[in-house]
């Protein structure tokens, strides 16, 4: 993470100069009326770029992951057997050489990518019924096999598959924005709180404030990932379309309303999340007005609520 706060912190000195360079002069010189471009993303100066999200596994012979403070956003999702995967959103402005290990994707991936524009997502496979819809779907481009994808021998299989990023976002679109908003500044409100959880039926994550960013705990062991933002947004959970054999498959609606917790800069808000449809962002409010985030990357956990099928 440090890395990428140094790269930001030089983006806005540039920007700082350029906009004093353009600024009006005593002879009358041009004037700059707008501000510096900024991540739909995550807040930070500079446009997004095209849009890759890989999932990732997360049960403990998978850990540590490689990649994930590069991403813009990461989302825990519950899979079969109460178990989680990530899926790690990166922009191609800041993507890392490589990712992993990569895991197979699930329906509820599809409706989460369907409010960004086209992103590409790649993933190590899906459920004989699904891997069609998500080849031939229009909104992502799916990546999947292919000369990407390596095995590592440092790890048992499956969760040795790791995947090299260059040239997987050519053909994805831009990001859009997805319903976040950010501001430095820390939002009214609120509650002093330094950590939070959240669970799933076989797994637990858990979010500590270290005054400067949230470290991460999954299952009970610190990670070296850490979030500027964490949201706990309560999703309801119903078995997918496309079944498995060996057990119920969850499918977690991100589409629909709920309750959310936020944490950033040390305080807690109980927010409202919405999002009317599938193509729509989702918006976070605290009596109706939106809750900005701070700039950064941001995870957001999708804590099921049990739903009837």
């Amino acid at each position: 993470m440090v890395g990428r706060r140094v790269l930001v912190a030089g983006i806005s000195a540039v920007l700082a100069l350029v906009a004093a360079a353009c600024t009006p002069n005593a002879g009358g010189g041009p004037s700059r009326t707008t501000g510096p471009s900024r991540s739909v993303l995550t807040g930070e100066p500079g446009a997004a770029g095209r849009v890759l999200a890989v999932k990732i596994d997360n049960v403990a012979a998978a850990r540590p992951q490689t990649g994930l403070n590069d991403a813009d956003l990461v989302y825990a999702i519950e899979v079969e057997g109460g178990l989680s995967r990530l899926m790690a959103v990166f922009d191609d402005t800041h993507l890392p050489s490589v990712v992993g290990p990569v895991r197979s994707a699930r329906e509820t991936d599809l409706q989460l990518l369907a409010a960004y524009n086209h992103p590409a997502l790649a993933f190590s496979g899906a459920q004989s019924k699904l891997l069609p819809v998500l080849k031939n779907s229009d909104e992502i481009v799916a990546r999947t096999g292919g000369t990407a994808f390596f095995r590592s021998p440092d790890r048992p299989a499956p969760h040795n598959e790791y995947l090299r990023t260059k040239g997987l976002t050519d053909g994805a679109g831009t990001a859009k924005d997805i319903g976040l908003t950010f501001a430095a500044a820390v939002p009214a409100g609120g509650t002093a709180r330094t950590g939070a959880s959240a669970a799933m039926p076989a797994a637990r994550f858990s979010f500590t404030w270290s005054g400067g960013s949230y470290r991460v705990a999954m299952d009970g062991t610190r990670s070296p990932w850490t979030a500027d933002n964490v949201i706990v947004q309560h999703v309801q959970v119903k078995e997918s379309q496309y079944h498995s054999r060996t057990g119920f498959v969850p499918f977690s609606q991100t589409v629909g309303q709920g309750q959310a917790l936020l944490l950033r800069d040390g305080r807690a808000w109980q927010l409202r999340w919405d999002r009317p449809a599938a193509q729509d962002g989702t918006s976070f409010t605290l009596d109706g007005k939106a809750v900005p985030l701070h700039p950064g990357r941001t995870w957001i956990v999708l804590e099921p609520e049990r739903a009837s099928s």
